[in-house]
């Protein structure tokens, strides 16, 4: 009765309907290298106005910057084979029948920010997240077809890009500066209402509320907790200090119904700075792992293990072989600081390492019974071995006989494509039996759009009998070829 009573409680935002996919996450629990954004931010804003005009609850000024910048995402789903119903509701296979399947595409809605003047937008990913069309609405109206440039389910977060210049777009602030108790205004389109402002106060910051991790044990939770109202909608939508800077992206509420109900999270910019530019630089993110099972301390471990101070995180196992082991850090350990920050939480630690790259090396200051000590650590891959480079560590899967890979922005810029993965090897199976080149790009699997490996896997996965693959040969021409599948 308990779990049954816990699920009554859980709420996910994609319940379906015109809204499908723009609602926030909804839960109830407690070259010479290439500038980043934040570089190229620096760039155009040379002189940065004040705006802070916030006094008696004032936000004119912060409004009129920011509501410009936040763009409303419309989303179109194709329909699949599968019942949305699915078959377990329909024992006699009334709704099997063709006739009574539904063909007709969904909608989603949900919120964006504009991060550079040439049309970089930064959303969630359960925003577009199985869209094959997404479309963007400017403050003024203007609209655009967007591409999908790359998106990271572990963060939530996703990068997409229009064909426009000179467009308003918000700096960046710094997370980390943030104070509970600080004044942010929350921006987005909730229930289709565009350019909404709504304000409130920091409640809390690094909250982990077990929502990403649910599909990844990779995710990284660190939410800011306020109050500013968001609902519906806001996904993807600008928070911003009194300053007119972007200090997180809206994305999820805590609700026992759907809508608001005292408490929104959204992701820390310091998180999504550098996921936006490994997705625009790379594709994917090139996300460093230090190797080890974390733990917060409590009062009740601090009495079980012996721990006299309760702070920093706790190391019940290293992983052998990882970064952490390789370093010299111990189960048991403690860990106090990471290059000098400190980290009280599990949310801080992991908030910390994601803003670094496999092959970096880390400062770990840590408590080891009653010494205090030091390890330096070159943190690694998820594998456990390869280090960065910009042409290693890349997304693969083997899917029908072949080895594919997921396509930088410039790669794709390079081959005028907005989507895609590269078939990198080609082995024994369907892709080699019908002659299928290696370096082939694979951009559309039954008209439907692919834009990352896991995307061919997903859509391979109950594919049978004939099976349609459009993309780009090596020297740049279009090619079609239908393949089959086994039974």
């Amino acid at each position: 009765m308990k779990m049954k009573k816990l699920l009554g409680l859980l709420a996910v935002a994609f319940v379906g309907g015109a809204m499908a996919l723009g609602l926030n996450h909804v839960f109830f629990s407690q070259e010479s290298k290439p500038q980043s954004f934040e570089e190229q931010q620096k760039v155009h804003f040379t002189k940065q106005s004040q705006v802070t005009d916030q006094i008696g609850g004032n936000f004119v000024g912060v409004s009129e910057k920011a509501t410009p910048t936040v763009v409303h995402i419309k989303t179109e789903i194709q329909p699949t084979n599968q019942m949305d119903m699915g078959e377990s509701f329909d024992p006699f296979g009334f709704f099997n029948d063709p006739r009574f399947r539904n063909n007709q595409p969904s909608q989603g809605s949900g919120s964006g920010v504009i991060i550079m003047n040439n049309g970089y937008i930064v959303t969630n990913n359960h925003v577009i997240d199985n869209a094959s069309k997404i479309e963007v609405i400017l403050n003024d109206k203007r609209s655009y077809d967007a591409e999908l440039v790359g998106r990271d389910p572990e963060t939530d977060l996703a990068l997409l890009k229009i064909e426009e210049t000179e467009l308003p777009f918000l700096r960046f602030g710094n997370s980390d500066d943030l104070k509970v108790g600080e004044w942010v205004i929350a921006v987005g389109n909730p229930f289709n209402l565009t350019s909404t402002v709504t304000a409130g106060i920091v409640s809390a910051k690094g909250r982990n509320i077990n929502l990403l991790r649910q599909n990844s044990e990779y995710a990284i939770e660190n939410f800011i907790q306020t109050d500013a109202a968001v609902n519906p909608g806001n996904s993807g939508g600008a928070l911003v200090n009194t300053q007119g800077e972007l200090i997180g992206i809206n994305t999820a509420i805590a609700s026992q119904t759907g809508s608001y109900a005292g408490y929104s999270f959204a992701v820390p910019v310091n998180i999504a700075k550098k996921v936006l530019d490994d997705l625009r630089k790379y594709g994917e993110v090139k996300r460093a792992i230090l190797g080890v099972r974390i733990q917060d301390i409590t009062a009740e471990l601090a009495a079980e293990k012996g721990i006299e101070d309760i702070e920093g995180v706790y190391i019940p196992e290293v992983v052998k072989g990882g970064a952490a082991d390789k370093a010299g850090i111990e189960a048991d350990d403690i860990i106090l600081k990471i290059d000098g920050d400190k980290v009280d939480k599990s949310s801080d630690l992991q908030e910390k390492i994601s803003q670094y790259h496999p092959g970096d090396d880390v400062t770990v200051s840590l408590r080891r019974g009653e010494k205090l000590i030091e390890k330096t650590v070159k943190l690694l891959s998820k594998d456990g071995k390869k280090e960065f480079t910009t042409e290693t560590i890349r997304e693969e899967k083997k899917v029908l006989g072949g080895t594919l890979e997921n396509l930088g922005h410039a790669e794709k810029l390079d081959l005028k494509i907005r989507n895609g993965v590269r078939i990198r090897e080609i082995g024994k199976g369907p892709l080699k039996d019908k002659g299928i080149p290696e370096g082939f790009v694979i951009t559309m699997i039954d008209k439907q759009r692919v834009y990352t490996t896991k995307d061919v896997e997903k859509i391979i996965e109950n594919k049978k009998g004939s099976v349609l693959i459009d993309g780009v040969l090596p020297n740049g021409d279009e090619e079609s070829f239908a393949i089959r599948i086994e039974e």
